[in-house]
């Protein structure tokens, strides 16, 4: 039976959002996320077979809307491909938003998340502050309890020696994603082989389904709205710290003076702008902070 509750997360869905229409009691989903350009495109085509998902081969991502491609079999077993945080072209709270509806509409329609896959690219060469932003706003999307259903995977081994790729999988194992692992999450390779990919995803299905991720139940359980969740708050802290180092790149262009600081300083503006918008889209309404602050 459909879940009825939350009405707050359905006043985010907008006309171009694409959802699974005919979503049931039964039906099991395998979102795949991580950053911009760590091969959640290829890891789909590759399990599938042939070009389903279209792979950007640019820092500018090709996944920026959510899409679904059904496995084959008699079981609808849905692999869902998710757009990266700090797309070149949308940013980080419509991100938010259409990962976001996109959990709580399939969890409206009693469709059950068998697990969650995360991509990390074995070849970059060090944890930037847009991979950590990605890992943050993951791990507040799933929240602690879906730990055991996470599968943490390693990409584009092929790129780099087998010494070196073993030495940044031993600092992701032991550093940023030691927590996870603590908690029941899995590491595991894709090495670019449908053989791979399977193993992966049969892993996911030999275990228990998850109920619901955090933001499914944030949004629908305890119809909450966006910017209350812990996505949402992560997401206005990490956007205030970014608006404030704008502001120091502003104040420094405009003690360099001349044409290509002038340049660079309006390029800069329109950042600022843009973030500040995305930080005002994400602010609690006041009524919703009194309400809160006495439990109402």
């Amino acid at each position: 039976m459909a879940h009825d509750k939350g009405k707050q997360w359905k006043k985010e869905v907008k006309a171009d959002d694409t959802f699974i229409t005919d979503g049931k009691e039964g039906d099991l989903v395998i979102p795949i996320m991580g950053p911009t350009g760590a091969g959640k495109s290829t890891f789909i085509n590759t399990l599938l077979g042939g070009t389903h998902a279209r792979v950007g081969h640019e820092l500018q991502s090709e996944t920026q809307y959510i899409h679904h491609y059904r496995l084959p079999g008699n079981r609808r077993i849905f692999i869902v491909d998710t757009p990266g945080f700090d797309d070149t072209s949308t940013g980080d709270r419509e991100i938010l938003r259409r990962i976001a509806v996109w959990m709580a509409k399939s969890y409206s329609a009693d469709m059950k998340v068998a697990g969650i896959i995360y991509l990390q690219e074995i070849s970059q060469t060090r944890v930037t502050g847009t991979t950590r932003k990605n890992l943050d706003m993951f791990e507040k999307l799933c929240g602690p309890n879906s730990a055991a259903s996470i599968t943490l995977a390693t990409t584009k081994w092929s790129e780099v020696k087998p010494s070196v790729g073993e030495q940044r999988e031993a600092q992701l194992r032991d550093e940023h994603w030691k927590d996870m692992l603590m908690d029941g999450s899995k590491m595991r390779r894709f090495n670019g082989t449908q053989t791979s990919a399977r193993a992966i995803i049969n892993e996911i299905l030999g275990r228990k389904v998850l109920d619901a991720t955090q933001i499914q139940s944030e949004l629908v359980e305890i119809d909450k709205l966006l910017a209350e969740t812990e996505a949402g708050r992560t997401l206005r802290y990490t956007l205030k710290e970014l608006l404030e180092q704008q502001k120091k790149m502003a104040s420094q262009l405009q003690k360099e003076g001349g044409d290509d600081a002038q340049a660079r300083l309006i390029e800069n503006d329109h950042k600022i702008r843009a973030i500040m918008g995305q930080i005002g889209a994400l602010k609690i309404p006041f009524g919703r902070r009194i309400k809160a602050w006495f439990g109402l």
